[in-house]
């Protein structure tokens, strides 16, 4: 087996490393997996509208995976961790990014209704794994 690399992402990363004592990202072999990913900015604030909060998550993951080599192109699967259920703008939202992000593939998807997220405000959070060449 490969030895394992770890990531941060530049911001929002060496906050949560330096706090938290956790990577963002793993990349071992050609395999890279990431931890969850929410709709914050560097200083951690979370748009109101839930629509822009999850266009920041996707943003976050693409900027996650970036670090480790990856981008959306190679996400083969997506875990998604929602807080306040499945209103119809929830699900909308997520399949246009999908399609925007990956307009040439469907990856796996496991959608899960949680009662609280990291951040008290947070309601969404994103987690991918991604197969590298």
């Amino acid at each position: 087996m490969k030895k394992p690399e770890f990531f941060v992402t530049p911001g929002y990363g060496e906050y949560m490393l330096n706090k938290l004592h956790y990577s963002q990202a793993v990349k071992i072999g050609d395999r890279v997996e990431i931890s969850g990913q929410g709709g914050w900015d560097d200083n951690l604030q979370i748009p109101e509208a839930i629509a822009d909060e999850i266009a920041q998550a996707f943003q976050n993951v693409e900027r996650t995976l970036a670090t480790a080599g990856a981008s959306w192109e190679h996400v083969v699967h997506v875990n998604s961790y929602h807080v306040g259920g499945f209103p119809p703008e929830v699900n909308e939202v997520m399949v246009k990014l999908f399609r925007h992000y990956m307009p040439d593939r469907a990856p796996i998807w496991t959608e899960l209704g949680v009662a609280a997220l990291a951040l008290p405000t947070m309601r969404i959070e994103i987690r991918v794994t991604a197969i590298v060449p």
